[in-house]
């Protein structure tokens, strides 16, 4: 029996890319030149690995316990491949990495730069986007996230970097014009800018030193999913603003920002390192990783 090693590239595609179009985009290659593939495999396996209908494509029973198989084999052959690239000793290969625009600009710009001129022929390509992508579906290699609360169970390598705080920040002309800020009760006098989308309440949540939680209306004059755009809002005087501490640390230290209610807290969040949890990770995203978690932490230090 005669195996092609790509008919089970090709069918990983599929299956982690949810469709024979998404696959064939992906790869740059005809769509109709991929089913013959995956057909081929099963013509061979004599089973059916993939339910295909007008509209999507579901993988069978016998389908998922080949693709555990099937990526353990791709696996074994992008790390074979890997070896060789860098057998000089020197890295080389690309690396897909995922974050959000405030991480993009605020955390990992420095970040990304210094580990470019340390290794040229790594290829970095840097996604930036605010909506959760699947790692695997995407092609991911890498992704920076921040969150609240516990990130779901799932097949991914979470690596935690370091903790986040959100304070509460405002221009001094703001003070200036419109008073102090002494209580939490205060905002709900205050024009307040916040990070998401429309359908935001006016009302935020407030942690303080001892753990005390309450919530505060307020009124909210500008939403944005672009923490920049809102940082240089707040610094024009548009209003009150909670933000991560590290967005902040250059307009804090230049004086342009200054910090209202130093013993409440907007929220305090993680960030995490995710990986797709694969039979081997080759060198270039290896050290990459473990380039970013050294780092991060520091670049976010208030």
């Amino acid at each position: 029996m005669k195996v092609d090693l790509n008919d089970y590239f090709y069918f990983v595609h599929v299956v982690e890319k949810k469709g024979y179009t998404a696959a064939a985009n992906a790869l740059n290659m005809p769509k109709s030149r991929l089913s013959r593939h995956v057909v081929q495999l099963e013509d061979r396996l004599n089973v059916r690995l993939l339910q295909r209908t007008s509209r999507n494509v579901t993988v069978t029973q016998e389908g998922q316990v080949f693709y555990q198989h099937a990526r353990k084999l791709v696996d074994a052959m992008e790390l074979a491949e890997a070896a060789m690239v860098n057998r000089s000793g020197n890295l080389a290969g690309k690396v897909v990495i995922s974050c959000s625009t405030g991480v993009a600009q605020f955390a990992l710009l420095d970040i990304i730069t210094e580990f470019a001129k340390l290794h040229p022929a790594v290829l970095i390509e840097q996604r930036v986007s605010n909506t959760i992508v699947d790692l695997v579906a995407e092609g991911v290699d890498i992704a920076i996230r921040g969150h609240s609360g516990e990130l779901p169970d799932s097949n991914l390598i979470q690596r935690f970097i370091t903790k986040v705080e959100w304070p509460l920040y405002c221009a001094p002309s703001y003070l200036e014009q419109n008073g102090k800020i002494d209580t939490p009760y205060d905002l709900a006098d205050c024009r307040f800018l916040k990070v998401g989308r429309g359908n935001q309440k006016a009302v935020i949540p407030l942690l303080n030193n001892n753990g005390l939680r309450t919530h505060q209306t307020t009124n909210i004059v500008m939403l944005s999913e672009d923490m920049s755009t809102l940082r240089q809002a707040t610094i024009e005087g548009v209003g009150v603003i909670a933000l991560p501490d590290y967005v902040c640390k250059k307009a804090i230290q230049s004086g342009e920002l200054i910090r209202v209610l130093p013993d409440w807290l907007f929220q305090s969040a993680s960030l995490s390192l995710l990986m797709p949890s694969r039979l081997g990770v080759p060198a270039h995203t290896k050290v990459f990783a473990d380039f970013i978690r050294e780092k991060l932490p520091l670049a976010v230090k208030p």
